[in-house]
């Protein structure tokens, strides 16, 4: 008998194929019948009036500490239908360099120097080996941990020829250890003094293990077209596939900009493989700088160290309260995180809409008052982008979160419903699914994920919440 029979489900594969009624057989952690009868099951579940899909990826995360925490730290991901995180993003991994104090920012986003305690790739690969995750994981390997240590942490320059030779090096065993592309956050800066040479020597590093490029872009604003062409460049010269994160255009003077940012992207599509991911909200959040703060851009503390208590407050409130200007306020509150409302609706949509556009959640999971992207990406994209506004039929929304994403990063039977392969599941239902964290609530659970499945597992149930299985491995790109 097979273990498990999902049945008279509407079927949305995850290819972008319209949906179908059928019942679908799992045996341990693989799908091994999708058809109209299948019989003796040990356990059975009616499904009529409901949509099974892949299990949702999250294409962009720094959840790279949250999985080591259980089943438990996982609710954000698994109510919302998520089986497998994308992490080491934006130049930051966890590992390979651990630091004996609090790293520089915005390495400190995943936490202090408790937490930076892998020195080998391989060391935090076995510890996920030993407690295996609540969902599944791949893991990229962050630009800045490695230039840091490369560099003595004089990272506002130019690297020489052997600080290049000892990133590689490092880069090289990680992957080979088993991370799956390089990961840069040219934003920020202890990586935005790399330069050309340096970028695509650690490109091409990554291409010759099957790596990817993945890269917060050196600018987001006045040249943000300078910037994908730069993005670009790295992944033709190191000869690897490219994804640009989180894609946006900040702050009002360069809304609309998107039109010829996702032209240059279509014609790199054209030539060499690209893809960009976003999340579905108008409003970043990362760590706080004086110098990024403008009066036109509201700006809301998401936590801070030395004044713990004005998480969820406005920056402007507390720099009337002290009498001071916003940026003498944001240096009080450093080191410190916020939510930056920088960005368009109408662009937002545009970008998402875009036929590359994966969906990726970008949350904070270790912000005192985290964005709500946390907590609701992925049944907003369903609910409210989907089902309320019609941006997309619910077959493009979610081959946006199963099967793109699973083709782009290269993870082998995954993101499609299909006969041999895992069976990470979701199932919801489609009139009902909702976000429901905003930015006064952010860690409200969305609603209408029924249930969720990790390689055969059931991990969270609606009403109930996670099981306590944790079923997720470590993946590698491409196999």
């Amino acid at each position: 008998m097979i273990d498990l029979a999902i049945r008279d489900a509407t079927v949305i594969d995850g290819t972008g194929a319209p949906g179908f009624i059928a019942d679908v057989a799992i045996e341990d952690d693989r799908i091994v019948a999708i058809g109209g009868s299948i019989d003796g099951a040990r356990e059975e579940i009616d499904a009529a009036g409901l949509t099974l899909a892949p299990g949702f990826i999250d294409a962009h995360t720094h959840d790279d500490r949250l999985i080591l925490g259980g089943a438990d730290a996982m609710l954000c991901k698994l109510s919302h239908g998520v089986t497998t995180v994308v992490v080491g993003n934006c130049g930051i991994s966890l590992s390979p360099v651990a630091f004996d104090c609090r790293p520089p920012a915005p390495l400190d986003l995943l936490g202090d120097a408790r937490w930076w305690r892998f020195p080998r790739f391989s060391i935090y690969a076995a510890q996920l080996a030993e407690s295996p995750p609540a969902v599944n994981a791949l893991a990229l390997i962050g630009h800045m941990p490695i230039r840091i240590e490369a560099m003595g942490g004089d990272t506002a320059r130019a690297a020489t020829a052997t600080e290049i030779a000892r990133m590689e090096a490092r880069l090289a065993e990680a992957l080979d250890q088993g991370g799956a592309g390089l990961s840069t956050g040219l934003w920020y800066a202890p990586g935005g003094g790399a330069d050309l040479d340096e970028l695509t020597a650690l490109a091409r590093c990554a291409a010759t293990r099957g790596g990817l490029y993945v890269t917060h872009l050196r600018d987001e604003g006045d040249r943000v077209e300078a910037a994908v062409a730069e993005a670009i460049e790295i992944g033709i010269t190191g000869g690897l596939p490219i994804v640009i994160s989180h894609h946006k255009c900040t702050a009002p003077e360069n809304f609309g900009r998107s039109h010829a940012t996702l032209a240059m992207i279509d014609a790199c599509a054209a030539r060499h493989p690209i893809g960009l991911d976003v999340y579905p909200y108008s409003a970043s959040s990362t760590v706080l700088r004086p110098d990024w703060v403008r009066a036109d851009i509201e700006t809301v503390i998401s936590w801070s160290v030395p004044h713990p208590d004005r998480a969820g407050q406005s920056l402007a409130d507390i720099a009337t309260e002290w009498g001071v200007s916003l940026a003498a306020a944001a240096t009080r509150l450093v080191p410190a995180g916020a939510v930056y409302f920088s960005m368009d609706e109408r662009e937002v949509q545009h970008i998402m809409a875009h036929r590359l556009t994966m969906i990726g959640s970008d949350g904070l999971p270790h912000d005192e008052r985290p964005h709500p992207r946390l907590w609701g990406t992925f049944p907003r994209v369903l609910g409210h982008y989907a089902r309320e506004l019609g941006l997309f039929p619910i077959e493009t929304a979610i081959h946006k979160m199963t099967g793109l994403t699973a083709r782009t990063f290269g993870m082998k039977d995954r993101g499609t419903l299909a006969v041999g392969g895992y069976a990470d599941l979701t199932l919801f239902d489609a009139a009902r699914v909702i976000d429901r964290a905003d930015f006064t609530a952010p860690t409200r659970l969305s609603i209408g994920v029924v249930a969720t499945w990790v390689n055969g597992r059931l991990a969270y149930r609606e009403a109930k919440g996670v099981t306590g299985t944790c079923a997720g491995r470590l993946l590698r790109r491409g196999s």
